[in-house]
């Protein structure tokens, strides 16, 4: 009897790497691998010299890695290799200290399958323990601080958005915007804006909020511009969150054990029990929301002097980056890229300035009738020997002041000599001094 030897037949890799893309954020350094298809991977990192080594099964690539944008990067060179005859290495030579993080994308109705790796920045302050913080007196708190306004421009890195004639990028026409209006807001003493991306680099959705409250913002305004599958939808539009979309927030939030010792409204809800920390969640979502309507009234009402709105009322929906339990958040969509004529302006920079400043206008006299305690905007209502007064803005009724301010309608018609209880937006009113 005969025995056929057969030599092993290596298999040829089944995924192709069809494109390596790579952004740079003020903390991470992202790097985005294209697949044809899903497979596993590793990462190890070596140290003399320094190096990180992302192993793909089963992998090849197209093209070469030598003119990926490697500046201000703490990588030095890449190269790759096929190991074992079908796995692809991937080699990133490191000029610096790095914590890598990966994961793997499945696609969606843009893109295919994606590989991404992180390189978080690791500082010599990262790596000493933080400096004793001084105690703060009352005097110290009550410095007349400005207001923190928190831009967040949508999308960014390999997340374009939506997509409008001529390859026109949603991630692009959003950053503009919000530069725009960061530059009105940092012309103004009573702001200090965040940017919460300044470059074409994504973040997460959870990220953005994360931000957000770290820089202690007063307000999140998240600018957009909106697509539709038919190309005659049109119209601007702001959203805030939706009712049911805040009572599951509040119960996640509670839920959620990253958020066990954060705090809602200065306070850390870790420190209480159970039904008192629902009912204080409950709460701040309450009066967030409500807030978060005032204002998107305000930029929505300045936004339809000059553009076409798609609904002339405050949208409500359930968007991820709107649910922080104690800020301010609204979205705003500044038109539908999708729609050629609105594309056509959303790419000027005439367009992008006229949205910057309604959405400016409508947050500034927003904080003019609403302003946060220990703010510069409350300097005028509380200053020592002067008088305190109050600027009407829309939708804005007698009644209504009177109950902000907790005085009465009789004491606010007579200081102001009122013949009825009408007012006129743009009115300033003096209000009674508070005993």
């Amino acid at each position: 009897m005969l025995a056929l030897l057969v030599a092993p037949v290596k298999a040829s890799p089944s995924v192709e790497v069809k494109d390596v893309r790579l952004w740079r954020a003020p903390d991470h350094t992202r790097i985005v691998l294209d697949l044809t298809g899903p497979t596993s991977h590793s990462v190890m990192e070596l140290k003399g010299p320094d190096r990180l080594v992302l192993d793909v099964k089963s992998a090849s690539l197209q093209g070469v890695l030598t003119d990926l944008p490697l500046e201000g990067t703490p990588i030095t060179r890449v190269r790759s290799g096929i190991r074992g005859g079908e796995d692809l290495r991937v080699v990133f030579d490191l000029a610096s200290s790095i914590k890598p993080a990966s994961f793997e994308l499945k696609p969606n109705e843009r893109t295919g399958h994606r590989l991404v790796l992180d390189l978080y920045d690791i500082s010599a302050s990262d790596k000493t323990a933080p400096p004793a913080v001084p105690a703060i007196t009352v005097e110290q708190v009550d410095t007349r601080r400005p207001v923190v306004v928190a831009i967040d421009a949508g999308h960014g890195g390999e997340d374009p958005g939506a997509s409008g004639p001529n390859k026109l990028r949603e991630k692009n026409v959003v950053l503009a915007i919000a530069q725009r209006l960061k530059k009105k807001l940092e012309a103004s003493p009573k702001y200090r804006p965040v940017m919460i991306r300044s470059g074409d680099y994504y973040v997460s959705l959870k990220g953005r909020r994360e931000l957000a409250r770290k820089h202690q913002a007063d307000l999140f305004v998240s600018i957009h511009a909106d697509a539709f599958t038919h190309p005659s939808a049109n119209g601007a539009s702001v959203y805030a969150l939706s009712r049911r979309g805040a009572s599951s927030t509040a119960a996640q939030f509670l839920a959620d054990k990253e958020n066990a010792a954060d705090l809602v409204g200065g306070v850390a809800v870790s420190e209480m029990d159970d039904v008192l920390a629902g009912v204080l969640t409950d709460l701040s979502m309450t009066a967030t929301l409500d807030s978060s309507l005032s204002v998107g009234k305000e930029v929505l009402e300045e936004m339809g002097g000059f553009a076409r709105l798609h609904k002339k009322q405050v949208e409500q929906a359930a968007f991820s980056v709107l649910k922080s339990p104690d800020i301010p958040s609204i979205l705003v969509e500044t038109g539908f890229i999708s729609n050629p004529k609105e594309a056509k302006s959303l790419n000027t920079g005439s367009y992008q300035e006229k949205m910057a400043t309604a959405i400016y206008r409508g947050v500034d006299r927003w904080f003019e009738a609403y302003p946060p305690p220990g703010t510069v905007f409350a300097r005028k209502s509380d200053a020592v020997g002067t008088p305190r007064t109050v600027t009407v803005a829309r939708g804005d009724t007698l009644s209504d002041i009177a109950r902000r301010y907790d005085v009465s309608v009789g004491d606010l018609r007579a200081l102001n000599a009122l013949s009825s209880s009408t007012i006129r937006v743009g009115q300033v009113l003096r209000l009674p001094e508070s005993g």
